[in-house]
């Protein structure tokens, strides 16, 4: 069978969106303090995150359908095969959100603007944005990142061990379906099992982000929209964030399957109550 079917394509189209959405994440905060309306601006973004979860969810049926139509004839090497072209899609999803870092920041920071002024209606803001004459002032502010983008941002001042552990986070967080759907073949036995593993997994990452590492940065936006931070550091450790993030991405191809290997382990002690 081939490596890129269309139903992979289907897949990896999806995922693409997932990543650039996670990795934009990061922008909302700069576009936020920099009009100095963090709020409206989460409030903004909470609706391409709504988009992003729908396609997370119309996702991962196709994803466990891989393993349900693969061959039986070298069924292991096909579906690791499958599953690393995805990872690989996330990480194309990571670099497109970082590609478009400079122009999201200039136009979510005037979207942020208009929710304001129009007192939170997203309809207004819907309107104004699919405007021509607003896609037309949007379109100047297109922009590739450049190495002036960077410029004055002293990197000493992000701690390296976030760095750090932003990377390994991020590639639990991408190998965690993968690697317990690959693991159910490991252990057909225990199928269920392995399969409901993944939202163990990936709900400790989630709880990890949000306790080790949004929190940090949150603090360092609100610090800037209230005068008391410097916009350059924020947009310092968030560029090395991003970093991070696509580091993990490229992690996940090595720990997919030692990872799948050891949920196929540890579902051996979770058959054993009763």
């Amino acid at each position: 069978m081939d490596l890129i079917t269309t139903k992979i394509i289907f897949i990896s189209l999806f995922i693409i969106i997932i990543h650039s959405i996670e990795t934009l994440a990061y922008a909302v905060r700069l576009s936020g303090s920099r009009v100095k309306l963090i709020a409206s601006g989460l409030s903004l973004f909470s609706m391409m995150v709504i988009f992003s979860r729908m396609a997370n969810m119309m996702q991962q049926p196709f994803t466990g359908s891989i393993v349900d139509t693969a061959p039986e004839e070298n069924i292991l090497q096909y579906v690791e095969d499958q599953y690393r072209v995805l990872i690989g899609a996330s990480t194309v999803g990571t670099i497109i959100g970082i590609l478009l870092l400079p122009t999201f920041v200039a136009i979510f920071s005037r979207a942020i603007v208009h929710l304001a002024n129009e007192r939170g209606s997203i309809a207004s803001v819907l309107k104004i944005g699919l405007s021509r004459e607003y896609f037309r002032r949007g379109m100047k502010h297109l922009r590739l990142p450049r190495l002036s983008y960077i410029k004055d941002i002293n990197f000493k001042d992000v701690p390296k061990r976030l760095f750090i552990f932003n990377m390994f986070v991020t590639a639990i967080y991408t190998i965690g379906v993968l690697s317990a759907l690959y693991a159910s073949l490991l252990e057909p036995e225990r199928y269920g099992s392995a399969i409901m593993a993944s939202g163990l997994i990936n709900g400790v990452a989630t709880i990890l982000l949000s306790m080790f590492i949004d929190p940090k940065i949150s603090v360092l936006a609100d610090d800037v929209a209230n005068g008391r931070g410097n916009y350059s550091t924020l947009k310092g450790i968030s560029i090395l964030m991003i970093s991070s993030r696509l580091i993990g991405t490229l992690i996940a191809q090595l720990l997919f399957i030692p990872g799948a290997h050891y949920i196929a382990w540890a579902t051996k002690f979770l058959v054993m109550f009763e």
